[in-house]
């Protein structure tokens, strides 16, 4: 769904104000969860968006003129496809949405931002059964891959880095960082 559970968000604020990125890509930001909670903390942030559902960008107000923006620039499109360069940021976030493409496209997804030069990577994923299909016409909505928090821990884990890890009890959160 657009939308993601309170789990960890206070934790992954607490990550934020500890590194204050100046350049973030939200990877699927749906309604804008991390944008809308980080943004005030932190003025200045050059804020990039890589949705693959375009009406999102209206229904939820990622960019307008008429208002504060939440996202300097958007990028429609599969993040799969994406050019290298939207990940060499000072923060890339991916949070819920790693468990709406195969694991390994997921796994292939987190080695090329760090490849590309992503200082800090926070990724969020439910760690519980989450069957999910198409949402209000968006069929990228599904989940494919149920993650659990091992199986995250070794993805992270082999990046090389260091990561620190919040297990709730439906979502696990990662800050992975290059060190």
């Amino acid at each position: 769904m657009p939308t993601s559970d309170t789990e960890g968000k206070d934790w992954s604020l607490e990550w934020f104000k500890r590194h204050l990125p100046n350049t973030v890509t939200d990877v699927g930001p749906g309604e804008g969860t991390y944008a809308k909670l980080f943004r005030p903390v932190h003025e200045g942030v050059w804020w990039t968006a890589v949705e693959i559902h375009k009406p999102y960008i209206t229904k939820y107000k990622l960019k307008s003129t008429k208002t504060r923006t939440m996202y300097d620039e958007i990028h429609v499109e599969d993040v799969r496809e994406s050019a290298d360069h939207l990940f060499y940021r000072d923060l890339v976030i991916a949070g819920d949405v790693l468990e709406h493409m195969p694991r390994e496209d997921a796994v292939a997804l987190l080695e090329r931002i760090v490849a590309a030069g992503a200082w800090n990577i926070l990724v969020s994923v439910p760690i519980v059964e989450s069957v999910q299909g198409e949402v209000d016409g968006n069929p990228h909505e599904e989940h494919v891959h149920q993650w659990d928090a091992d199986g995250m821990d070794a993805v992270l884990g082999g990046l090389g880095g260091q990561v620190d890890s919040l297990r709730g009890s439906t979502l696990g959160v990662w800050w992975w960082n290059r060190g």
